[in-house]
């Protein structure tokens, strides 16, 4: 009998790394053959470490060029034909609007939306954004929807986005991608003063690098004892990139150091007590909270979908409006209150433990997953396609 499968698709094999390996090796525990289709660069090996596939497929996140998107879309289409997977799970929303409708033509029954955020479109708050987002409901919940499409989300306000109830049967929600608590061990936190504070993140206007940099240096202006380091690079393919010669212009601000990408975010939290994201939204559930949260450092962020649904203002961090001034207060008040910093960070692993590792979101998958492959198509339709 010919073992069942499941295929990702995601723009890029970085991402898939950094976020969707737990998920490919919760399919394997299955016993379920897993093809990640997806942009190779330098992390073929590590993907398929897992007993995973890997297809190269190449996909340029920010053309717009019609003709490109045809091709990858008639690419797509084939190599769905070709493998016919009992589960196609598409990553992200580009992903997920092409995957779908290649989905439909290759009759593609069970398929998982998983939604890591709605990116720009999430961020922004003007006519523009409130008519994008209506657009994108009415696309996944209209001609991509179908009777075996399940929602993944990682948070409880991005499926009333589309629409939907975080407590629909069809919606899924995990904590990101998970973290493994074996991975990042605790450490004492450092002697302070200062206070020493850390983004871990790409360098994107919409994680708000630049309210970061304001709100350290008006702390400081008004006295608090902190730094503030940045630890990303910017990410060519993202039109919201902050330019390296600003960031290099930012590093020579008293106080705030870039230090350019980490491929060790345990070795930043070792050495700093705060883990910051001022994020304008936009997020599904950044990873680096996860990070700095299970290494046992305090957070603070912005009043966000994303970062509100892990961090509880006042118990594992603090949580403000996306304002340089009021991210500036409450750099002042953890700056004065060292116990205040060690205790939101302690409560900060427990938050993680309790419901946002790597194991707890694998479990989740594999129900989901489970619960798929039980289906049947309802009869009269082909493959069950809608």
């Amino acid at each position: 009998m010919t073992a069942r499968s499941v295929l990702f698709l995601i723009t890029e094999d970085w991402f898939f790394v950094s976020h969707f390996l737990p998920m490919a090796r919760k399919a394997r525990e299955m016993g379920l053959d897993v093809t990640v289709v997806t942009r190779v660069r330098a992390h073929r090996a590590e993907i398929e470490a897992t007993g995973a596939r890997v297809i190269a497929l190449d996909a340029e996140r920010r053309s717009l060029n019609p003709f490109a998107v045809l091709r990858y879309l008639r690419t797509l289409t084939g190599i769905l034909r070709e493998q016919r997977p009992d589960i196609l799970h598409c990553i992200a929303l580009r992903v997920i609007l092409l995957g779908g409708l290649a989905a439909r033509f290759a009759k593609i029954r069970n398929r998982v939306y998983a939604v890591t955020g709605f990116g720009f479109f999430g961020a922004r708050r003007d006519v523009v954004g409130r008519l994008a987002r209506l657009g994108l409901s009415a696309v996944l919940r209209g001609p991509l929807d179908g009777e075996g499409t399940r929602y993944l989300f990682e948070n409880e306000d991005d499926p009333r986005v589309l629409g939907l109830s975080p407590t629909d049967p069809r919606v899924v929600i995990v904590g990101g991608a998970g973290v493994d608590p074996d991975a990042y061990p605790v450490t004492p936190m450092p002697a302070q003063p200062p206070l020493r504070v850390a983004v871990v993140a790409r360098m994107l206007w919409s994680k708000g690098i630049d309210l970061a940099v304001e709100a350290v240096r008006r702390a400081r202006v008004a006295g608090a004892d902190v730094t503030l380091s940045l630890y990303g690079s910017p990410d060519p393919s993202n039109p919201k990139a902050v330019p390296e010669q600003r960031l290099r212009a930012w590093g020579e601000i008293p106080g705030i150091h870039w230090h350019g990408p980490t491929r060790d975010p345990g070795a930043v939290w070792r050495d700093h007590h705060v883990c910051l994201l001022p994020s304008r939204g936009g997020e599904g559930l950044p990873r680096t909270l996860l990070e700095g949260a299970i290494c046992g450092r305090a957070l603070l962020t912005t009043d966000v979908p994303g970062c509100r649904s892990l961090v509880r203002d006042g118990t594992e961090g603090v949580v403000v409006p996306a304002e340089a001034g009021a991210l500036a207060e409450a750099l002042q008040r953890l700056a004065a209150d060292p116990a205040l910093v060690a205790r939101l960070g302690n409560a900060a692993r427990e938050r993680i433990l309790t419901g946002y590792t790597e194991r707890h979101v694998m479990d989740a998958v594999g129900r989901l997953y489970a619960g798929l492959l039980e289906e049947r198509p309802a009869a009269g339709q082909a493959g069950g396609v809608p």
